[in-house]
C-alpha cells in the first residue's frame, strides 16, 4: 500500500467491489419486490382454489341436509329416527345426524348416542341463530363430549306449515378426523409456508400437522390483518403471521360457514432463493475481481516502468552521479515532470552555489569576530558556535545540548531553561545572566543574549552573543560586600547590620519568629590605644572579633558597629538561648589579651541583651532598649550582661 502500484491496485479493487456490492444492493432491492409480488400471486391463486374447495364441501354437506329435512317433513316424531337410519350413508359425511323440535329438544339422531334424545339446546349458540334465520347455518367449534375431539355443527332449520319454525337437522363435522380438511394437509408450500381455517369468531380450525400449532383453539383476533379479514375483507399483505414472524398473507372467505382461509408464506423462505442466487453471484464477482487483480498488477507494473526509470534517475542525480535527468518515453506527463525537475535542479545549482559562497562569508565574519556568538534554529537546537564562543566556555565540537545545558550552574539551569522556551515560543530576546562551569574546572559569569532572526516574514532561527562578565560581577561582589562589611575585623558595619536587623524584625511581625539583639562595648580598650599605639588597638579588635564570630551560631550575624562597639543579631532564638550564648561572649571575649613591651592586655565587656516585643515597629526602638542595657552594665561594674524586659520595665543584671 506504500506504493503507487499497491495503491492503483487498491483503488481498482476498491472500485470494484463498491460496484459490485451496489449492483447487489440495487438487486436485492428490486429483486425481492418482484420475488414478493410473484409469491403473493402465487398466493392469491391458491388461497381462492382452497376457498373454493371448502365452500364446495360445505355446500355439498348443507345441499344434503335440506334434503334430509325434506324427507322429515310430515312425518312423524316417531319415524324420525327410522328416516334417519335410511339416510344413514350421510355419515361418509358427518359425525352423526341429529332432529330437534321446535322447543330445541332433540327428538332423533344417528347413530344413537344414549342421552342425546331428550337433550335441550334452546340455550345453545347455534340454536338461538337458525331458529331466526332461514338460511343453514355452520356453528362455532366446540369439543365433542364423548369424542374429546373438535366438532362444528352443519344445521338446516325445519319448518312448518305456514312458515313457522320447526326445529332443526344437523350434521356433527368431525374438525380432527373428519375428511373437511384431509385434502389441506397435504399442501405443501416450501418449508415453512402453512395453510389455516379460522372461524368467524377467530378461533383456529385448522393448521397443518406438520407444524407445531400453539393450540386449535386459541383465537388469534389479535393480528390486524386477521381482524379485517373476519369482517369479510379478502386480499394479500405482508404482515407478521401466529408466529410473530414476517410473511406474505393471502385471506379468503368461506361465505357458506362465515370461515377464513389463510395461506402464508414466510419472508425468509421467500427471499432464501434470491438471497441464495446473490450470494453465488458475489463469490462469482469476487473470483473475478482477484483473477482481475493478477491481471492488472501486471498491466500497472507494465505501464509503471518510466516511472521506475524516473525514480533511480532522480536517485542517481541526488547521489551525484548525473547532473540531469534525461527520460525516454511516449508519456507525455512523465517528459513534463522531468523537465520540471531538470530546470529546479538548474536553478537548485546556481542557489546551492550562492548559498555556499554567503555561508563561506558568514564562517569568516562569526569565525574571525573575538565576541562568542551562537546560531540555533526555532526548535532551540544548536548549529554553530564560533571558535571565540567555544574557546571561552572551554568546549570541543561537536556540542550537543546535554553539553551545553549540563554545563550551566544548577541554581541557575532550570530558570534559563524557562527563559529560553519562552523566547522559542514567543519569539522574545533571551537575556540572562548565568554561572556556566569551564572545563578546566572554574565557574564563569556570562551574559547570554539571542534575538530572532527573520526573512521574507517569516522566523529562521535565532543568533546570540555570550560575555565573560566574570570580572565585572567580582568587582560587583566586592563592591557590594564592602559596602556592608567592616574591613578591620571583617564582619558587618553599621548598614549591613541594621539591614539585616531590619529584615529579622519584618519576619518577627509577619511570622512571630522570635529574635534577640545583643550590644556591647570593649571595657578598659583606651589604654591599649594610649599605650601600645592604634596598631595595637586594631589587633585587639580583629582578635575579639575572630572569637565572637567563632562562637556564636552561623545563622548569626555580628557587626563592629563603630570604634570598639560591637552587635550581635541572633535570629530564631528565645532570650533563654540568648543568655546562654552572651555569658559564652562574655567568658571567651576577657581570655583575649594582646602583649606590647613585655605588658598584657586583657579586656572585659558590658553587654545589653533585648529580645524582641510587640509594639517594635522600628529597629531604633530595639537598639535603644538594648544600648541602655549595655550602659546600665557599665554602670554596674562592667565585664556584665544586662538583660532588658520591657514588660516589667525593669533591667536585670545576671551577673
Amino acid at each position: 500500500m506504500g506504493s503507487l502500484q499497491g495503491r492503483l491496485l487498491a483503488g481498482l479493487v476498491s472500485t470494484w467491489v463498491v460496484i459490485v456490492g451496489m449492483l447487489l444492493v440495487m438487486a436485492w432491492l428490486f429483486g425481492k419486490g418482484l420475488v414478493d409480488d410473484a409469491n403473493l400471486a402465487h398466493l392469491r391463486y391458491e388461497s381462492r382454489l382452497i376457498a373454493d374447495g371448502l365452500t364446495d364441501e360445505i355446500d355439498r354437506r348443507l345441499r344434503s341436509l335440506v334434503r334430509l329435512e325434506g324427507r322429515l317433513r310430515g312425518a312423524e316424531p316417531e319415524e324420525h329416527g327410522g328416516i334417519l337410519e335410511d339416510n344413514q350413508v350421510l355419515l361418509e359425511w358427518f359425525e352423526g345426524i341429529m332432529v330437534t323440535g321446535p322447543d330445541g329438544v332433540v327428538l332423533a339422531d344417528w347413530p344413537v348416542v344414549p342421552g342425546r334424545p331428550g337433550l335441550e339446546t334452546v340455550d345453545t349458540e347455534y340454536y338461538r341463530m337458525v331458529s331466526h334465520s332461514p338460511w343453514p347455518y355452520v356453528s362455532e367449534p366446540f369439543t365433542g363430549r364423548a369424542s374429546g375431539d373438535d366438532l362444528v355443527l352443519m344445521l338446516v332449520p325445519r319448518f312448518g306449515e305456514g312458515g313457522a319454525f320447526g326445529g332443526l337437522v344437523g350434521g356433527m363435522v368431525n374438525l380432527t378426523r373428519g375428511d373437511l380438511f384431509r385434502r389441506l394437509e397435504h399442501i405443501r408450500l416450501g418449508e415453512s409456508g402453512h395453510v389455516s381455517v379460522f372461524s368467524a369468531s377467530g378461533e383456529l380450525l385448522f393448521h397443518p400437522r406438520r407444524l407445531q400449532a400453539t393450540g386449535r383453539r386459541d383465537t388469534y383476533s389479535d393480528l390486524p390483518a386477521l381482524e379485517l379479514a373476519l369482517d369479510g375483507w379478502e386480499g394479500e399483505t405482508m404482515t407478521n403471521d401466529v408466529y410473530g414472524e414476517p410473511a406474505l398473507m393471502s385471506y379468503r372467505q368461506v361465505w357458506p360457514a362465515s370461515w377464513v382461509v389463510e395461506v402464508a408464506l414466510p419472508l425468509s423462505q421467500v427471499r432464501a432463493p434470491l438471497g441464495g442466487y446473490l450470494g453465488k453471484l458475489w463469490w462469482t464477482w469476487l473470483i473475478v475481481a482477484v483473477l482481475l487483480m493478477f491481471g492488472m498488477r501486471m498491466l500497472i507494473k507494465r505501464l509503471l516502468t518510466p516511472l521506475h526509470r524516473l525514480e533511480r534517475q532522480i536517485a542517481q542525480v541526488g547521489a551525484g552521479a548525473r547532473r540531469y535527468l534525461a527520460l525516454s518515453t511516449n508519456m507525455e506527463e512523465l517528459r513534463q515532470v522531468a523537465s520540471s525537475f531538470n530546470r529546479l535542479e538548474h536553478e537548485r545549482l546556481a542557489a546551492l552555489e550562492h548559498l555556499r559562497d554567503r555561508q563561506a562569508f558568514l564562517d569568516a565574519v562569526l569565525g574571525s569576530t573575538p565576541i562568542g556568538m551562537f546560531v540555533a534554529d526555532l526548535k532551540g537546537h544548536l548549529n554553530y558556535l564560533n571558535p571565540a564562543l567555544l574557546e571561552l566556555l572551554g568546549l570541543e565540537p561537536p556540542v550537543g545540548a546535554s553539553d551545553w545545558w549540563q554545563r550551566i550552574h544548577p541554581d541557575d539551569r532550570q530558570g534559563t531553561q524557562d527563559l529560553w522556551r519562552h523566547s522559542l515560543s514567543t519569539g522574545n530576546d533571551f537575556m540572562r545572566q548565568l554561572r556556566f562551569h569551564h572545563a578546566d574546572g572554574v565557574t564563569l559569569w556570562v551574559e547570554v543574549h539571542a534575538s530572532q532572526v527573520r526573512g521574507s516574514g517569516q522566523p529562521l532561527g535565532f543568533v546570540g552573543m555570550v560575555k565573560d562578565i566574570t570580572e565585572r560581577r567580582q568587582q560587583e561582589a566586592l563592591q557590594r560586600w564592602e559596602a556592608e562589611h567592616d574591613p578591620l575585623t571583617g564582619l558587618l558595619n553599621r548598614r549591613g547590620f541594621e539591614r539585616r536587623l531590619e529584615e529579622a524584625l519584618a519576619e518577627y511581625a509577619k511570622t512571630g519568629t522570635p529574635s534577640v539583639l545583643a550590644l556591647f562595648d570593649l571595657d578598659y580598650f583606651k589604654p591599649i590605644n594610649d599605650e601600645g599605639g592604634h596598631a595595637l588597638g586594631d589587633e585587639m579588635l580583629r582578635r575579639i572579633g575572630q572569637v565572637v564570630a567563632w562562637e556564636v551560631r552561623r545563622s548569626d550575624h555580628v557587626a563592629r558597629q563603630g570604634g570598639d562597639e560591637f552587635a550581635v543579631l541572633l535570629p530564631s532564638c528565645t532570650i533563654k538561648q540568648a543568655v546562654e550564648i552572651a555569658e559564652s561572649l562574655r567568658r571567651v571575649v576577657s581570655e583575649v589579651t594582646v602583649t606590647s613591651e613585655g605588658k598584657v592586655y586583657n579586656i572585659s565587656l558590658s553587654m545589653g541583651v533585648t529580645a524582641f516585643q510587640e509594639g517594635d515597629h522600628a529597629i531604633d526602638t530595639v537598639l535603644a532598649r538594648a544600648d541602655a542595657a549595655s550602659y546600665e552594665a557599665k554602670a554596674k561594674g562592667r565585664n556584665t550582661v544586662i538583660v532588658a524586659d520591657i514588660d516589667s520595665g525593669l533591667i536585670d543584671s545576671l551577673w
